[in-house]
């Protein structure tokens, strides 16, 4: 069984801060760029008699020790991340400091046993000012790491309370729905009305069950929106059409649960259900390069039922942003005398 964190006692507990992704391009390119500006603020310094030929060997030395500085804490990134509180931390900045002393003295040696002559300072200045430079930006850039990684773990705490408080809001307006459903065809058709309580087992138990935050595949919530739509054929009859040209979609392409069904929910709800003669719901999709794009296309009604379709598609909205990025999209509006909701998902 597994053990609950909440029973550790507050002393026991190791507390983490995450490093950043030394390996990643962002992170290099940081280095090299901070390590440029601080060559070219000092030559541009004043009473500075250095001249380009200086200028030039100082970016030089400075870009090279940024890209060992990279590799070596790309390297050393996992064992300094088993470090605690702030250690892992503080081992980053001991290693960019010793790092930058020892290439200080390399180069002051190769510097004189190949009789280069480029550097005017004695070994130990020069070894002690890099070393003094280093200490300072890099407790300047560890602290901006810092805080980077401490907002976005903020960012993505209060996306998943939002996510969660989102499915919350779905979870209660879907069951009253449903069994409002089965109430009315209780009187009216007995057998029906288990059939779909037979349904409602199923789709309580995928919108309900213990892991329904956590993503499920488009070919389940495919047969959730299924379920859902059997229960509507039954309360609403010959007035509900339903048309599916979904067979170009890959079933197992990730997707968080209950994301389609509210979404289908709005399309009965709003486009077929306030219509006398009914009308056609159509649940369209294919597969593209970099993703896939589902279409729900319902009825336009001159006069919308209160709402509109303003609180699933704001859930769906939220949700999308959050699994998928600012790459995936969700356009809805009017589209000739339909209402068109098109979700683009891209590859994860």
């Amino acid at each position: 069984m597994r053990e609950s964190t909440t029973d550790i006692p507050a002393p026991a507990r190791r507390e983490r801060h995450p490093l950043p992704d030394f390996c990643s391009g962002p992170v290099i390119f940081a280095l090299l760029i901070t390590a440029s500006l601080t060559v070219t603020l000092m030559w541009l310094a004043p009473n500075n008699a250095h001249g380009w030929r200086a200028y030039s060997v100082g970016m030089l030395f400075a870009d090279w020790l940024a890209v060992v500085i990279g590799v070596a804490l790309c390297k050393l990134r996992p064992l300094f991340e088993r470090l605690p509180g702030h250690g892992s931390y503080a081992g980053v900045w001991l290693a960019m400091v010793l790092i930058v002393a020892g290439g200080s003295a390399l180069v002051y040696w190769m510097d004189g046993v190949m009789q280069m002559q480029l550097l005017r300072d004695s070994a130990g200045d020069f070894v002690r000012n890099n070393t003094l430079i280093a200490a300072l930006l890099g407790a300047a850039m560890l602290r901006y790491f810092y805080l980077l990684a401490q907002w976005q773990t903020r960012l993505e705490a209060v996306s998943q309370a939002q996510v969660a408080a989102l499915q919350a809001r779905i979870r209660p307006h879907f069951l009253f729905n449903s069994m409002n459903t089965v109430a009315a065809l209780v009187r009216v058709d007995p057998t029906a009305a288990e059939r779909c309580v037979e349904d409602l087992s199923e789709l309580f138990r995928a919108a309900l069950g213990e892991h329904s935050t956590r993503d499920g595949t488009l070919g389940e919530e495919l047969v959730l929106v299924d379920r859902y739509l059997d229960i509507e054929q039954l309360r609403l009859g010959e007035r509900l059409h339903v048309r599916r040209e979904l067979d170009d979609l890959p079933g197992d392409f990730p997707l968080p649960r209950l994301l389609l069904q509210p979404l289908v929910e709005n399309a009965v709800r709003h486009g077929i259900q306030p219509l006398r003669e009914g009308g056609e719901v159509v649940l369209r999709g294919r597969r593209e390069a970099d993703g896939i794009v589902i279409e729900i296309d319902n009825p336009l009604v001159s006069t919308p039922a209160p709402g509109g379709h303003g609180h699933g598609l704001d859930s769906v909205r939220r949700r999308v942003a959050y699994r998928f990025g600012p790459r995936a999209g969700v356009i809805s509006g009017p589209r000739g005398d339909r209402f068109v909701v098109r979700l683009e998902l891209p590859a994860r």
